[in-house]
């Protein structure tokens, strides 16, 4: 009996360490989802997938980095073999312009980073291609090429004179970020709304939504990642057109004053636009944004010291040289578990609606600062693995990965045309150029 007694016992513990370690290994795929499983292959295999923010560009004008590039110890999170490997099927190549250091020539640093983005699908015509609508995305997606589209990051890219915005649109541009971190003279951002020594405009001023209208009559996505949240709630009130959040995540999860309160995505949801979620480890994870913060004086003083002296030895900073040393700093903060990636998604999900939430990456723009198992694009079928452990269906996982966004801009699309029908004498009459006089 006594035998019998403690062969019970045994066996039960037996069990239960065979439950816990179960239980250990489903938690560690969750977290790092290191598996994906056939299902999950086969919905993303399925599904368009569209990415609505990489800032690679740099490396395109500054490394002269060929996006063909088969180098397997390249840190970059965009290749077209990384895209193929994760089934991207459309990428909004991020133009942006450093405003320190290009003081003068915004437009012309813009120029230069449209047209690397132009001659990367020239090298690569047999696996990319220029698009610049719904239609384009999904003539690629049907020729098995990755659709390059782009979205300028920062409106003092147009200069203040709308003419250039109209110039950029002709050039392919298909969205615009109102604001990067610097508020410009006519839009206020959330990265500089405690410097007193920033001209603010409580929001955005009469040339702001002269712009915002301008990019609806165009059919240039207004993209409100970046701004300051008086100029988000502006841009709602000005638009006619549904708005998207390329890169941005939520404040609810993450005290971030970059990322979105969840009135601000209800609000996104009432317009009808989408908010695509930010990998950027510091916008997912609490932790991650406190010590990044914490450390954040240091990182700028040894920044500013490196860059310094590469002046000094008569080199020219470039992108590349920063984000090497943010790298070098970044790594000194542990990498959140994949999960707080999906964690966002799924918060916007059902603050906001599954109609209303995308793929924002911020890839080769975070100096690898992501969640653990998102290494590349080649990681982005682990997404649909989390959202389906989640209980996501087939057909709210393939409108996260590419539809929404597609319904956003096919929106955008009719609205413009609309506008330009019945634009007339109006149109004419629209303004060209902040008053000179005043910047609000």
């Amino acid at each position: 009996m006594k035998k019998r007694h403690i062969s019970l016992v045994f066996g039960l513990r037996c069990l239960a360490l065979i439950a816990a370690t179960l239980i250990c290994a489903l938690a560690v795929a969750q977290n790092d989802a290191s598996e994906v499983g056939a299902t999950a292959r086969a919905i993303h295999s399925s599904a368009l997938v569209i990415d609505t923010h990489a800032d690679t560009p740099q490396r395109f004008v500054d490394e002269n980095f060929d996006i063909g590039n088969t180098d397997a110890n390249d840190f970059g999170h965009i290749t077209l073999d990384k895209a193929r490997a994760g089934n991207l099927g459309a990428e909004f190549f991020s133009i942006w312009v450093e405003p320190e250091t290009n003081q003068g020539h915004f437009a012309r640093r813009t120029l230069d980073l449209i047209d690397a983005v132009y001659e990367q699908a020239a090298r690569h015509p047999d696996r990319m291609m220029m698009a610049f609508s719904v239609a384009d995305i999904e003539r690629a997606h049907q020729e098995g090429k990755l659709a390059a589209l782009m979205g300028i990051e920062g409106g003092h890219s147009i200069e203040n004179d709308i003419r250039l915005l109209r110039d950029f649109y002709r050039l392919g541009v298909r969205y615009m970020t109102l604001s990067w971190s610097n508020t410009n003279e006519w839009a206020d951002s959330s990265g500089d709304m405690n410097d007193p020594n920033v001209r603010h405009h409580n929001g955005l001023t009469e040339f702001g939504k002269q712009v915002v209208l301008e990019m609806n009559r165009l059919g240039m996505m207004v993209d409100i990642s970046h701004v300051a949240d008086k100029t988000f709630w502006d841009a709602i009130a000005a638009t006619r057109a549904p708005l998207i959040a390329s890169h941005s995540s939520a404040r609810a999860l993450v005290n971030a004053p970059r990322n979105m309160t969840d009135d601000m995505l209800r609000a996104v949801a009432k317009n009808g636009g989408v908010v695509d979620v930010n990998f950027y480890s510091g916008f997912d994870d609490q932790e991650f944004w406190d010590a990044s913060q914490a450390q954040s004086k240091e990182k700028q003083a040894a920044i500013h010291e490196a860059l310094a002296k590469l002046k000094a030895e008569g080199h020219t900073p470039t992108y590349g040289d920063e984000d090497r040393l943010e790298r070098q700093l970044m790594a000194r903060i542990p990498r959140p578990p994949f999960k707080v990636l999906i964690d966002q998604i799924d918060h916007i999900a059902k603050v906001a609606g599954v109609e209303h939430v995308g793929l924002g990456s911020d890839f080769d723009g975070v100096s690898g600062a992501t969640p653990q198992g998102i290494d590349s694009a080649a990681d982005l079928p682990k997404i649909t693995q989390g959202l389906l452990d989640r209980g996501y269906s087939a057909e709210d996982i393939h409108k996260i990965l590419g539809e929404n966004v597609l319904r956003v801009f096919a929106e955008v699309e009719r609205i413009s045309r609309e506008m330009q029908r019945q634009a007339g004498d109006v149109a004419r009459a629209r303004p060209t150029m902040i008053p000179s006089e005043s910047h609000n």
